[in-house]
């Protein structure tokens, strides 16, 4: 692409997940079914659509449960070589009791497996940039905060 076809501004993907959390403070990851490596439930932006409503509507699809959403963790400015200029939003699902978790199921095909995880594992089980945006948004929930990241890290000041 040459100079003159680039857009005049930034064109980014929208994506949005969950942070779920078991009664011991465990995180949930998924296993999703297209890839090797572990995740949040959550997914992309559809056009027309807030990131808010789409963690809803990724969550009912991937793990067929209709948990309330809470509030924004973190918002991470994370652009990927392949596929562009990328913004990721994670959310706070809350805890989940053990009647909700009896109700998962995997009805869309996307996920085969979820367990919940010690925060302190992360680093082996997900891709650098989402341990990295996952414990910052652990730490954000435990803070009564929200969280700018660029490519899963904190700004430095000055």
């Amino acid at each position: 692409m040459n100079d003159l076809e680039k857009p005049s501004f930034a064109q980014a993907r929208a994506a949005a997940g969950a942070l779920f959390f078991d009664e011991a403070g465990r995180i949930l990851l998924v296993r999703p079914s297209y890839k090797e490596q572990l995740d949040i439930p959550g997914g992309y932006v559809e056009p027309g659509e807030t990131p808010y409503a789409a963690c809803e509507r990724e969550v009912g699809e991937e793990l067929g449960i209709r948990p309330p959403i809470g509030r924004l963790l973190v918002a991470d400015w994370a652009p990927h070589p392949e596929e562009g200029d990328k913004i990721l939003f994670v959310f706070d699902g809350g805890v989940l009791d053990a009647e909700t978790l009896g109700l998962i199921t995997f009805a869309d095909g996307e996920l085969t497996a979820f367990g919940f995880h010690p925060i302190e594992d992360v680093d082996g089980l997900l891709i650098e940039g989402l341990a990295r945006r996952v414990k910052a948004a652990a730490t954000a929930r435990e803070l009564g905060e929200t969280v700018y990241l660029e490519h899963g890290q904190a700004l430095r000041a000055g």
